[in-house]
């Protein structure tokens, strides 16, 4: 196993843990919220509509797993918590404005997002996996392909709006971070279809009201 890979912890190593802090904090209840770096911003800037974005996201795709488990499609779930993790720290790196009002070296340095790019290649090596064997699709596929699978598009479509969010604060976020968002949403197109395939469920495609199906069909 590399050094750069993350390793999910057991249920019984994070017994081990201290225990947590209260969940509520009172602080946001005048409609702020601070960054990592202690600045405070309205709940509808910018930042937090990314944050809470990416969050959905990791959210959705905690239900895809859900619905693997136990299935022969399971052996997708390390790659998905490996994704679900690597959602944190990008929400780290969005969290750290790189020219916010209280700029912090040290915390900009401390939740640098895959630098040497990394992630996102190991991630198109996940794809490229994934994609053997894959029926191949000449036409527009629907959201389709069973629970696990369907759930898997509903993710690509959140990555997809996550990815928008991103884009007012390109000034403000590693650059890599765009990166890896935009090949998640590929990622997440091509595990559905491959959760389809393991499970054994056709996926449905689009065809046009009066008839004909797509042009990829010509």
């Amino acid at each position: 196993m590399s050094q750069r890979e993350i390793q999910i912890k057991s249920p019984e190593e994070v017994k081990l843990y201290a225990a947590t802090v209260k969940v509520y904090t009172r602080t946001g209840d005048k409609g702020t919220s601070a960054l990592f770096t202690g600045e405070r911003r309205g709940k509808d800037d910018a930042v937090f509509e990314a944050l809470g974005t990416t969050d959905e996201l990791s959210s959705t795709i905690g239900l895809a797993i859900a619905h693997m488990e136990g299935t022969n499609a399971s052996t997708l779930i390390p790659q998905l918590e490996i994704i679900q993790c690597l959602l944190q720290d990008v929400g780290s790196n969005v969290a750290t404005p790189l020219n916010g009002t209280r700029k912090s070296e040290a915390k900009i340095n401390r939740t640098r997002f895959d630098p040497d790019g990394y992630h996102c290649t190991q991630m198109e090596g996940w794809i490229d996996e994934l994609s053997v064997g894959l029926p191949m699709h000449r036409s527009f596929i629907l959201p389709s392909g069973g629970p696990a699978a369907s759930t898997l598009h509903i993710a690509r479509t959140v990555c997809r709006r996550a990815e928008r969010t991103l884009v007012p604060l390109q000034e403000d976020i590693d650059k890599e971070t765009m990166m890896f968002v935009n090949r998640l949403s590929d990622y997440l197109f091509t595990a559905a279809r491959w959760v389809a395939m393991q499970q054994g469920i056709t996926e449905k495609i689009y065809v046009h009201h009066k008839g004909r199906v797509t042009e990829f069909d010509k």
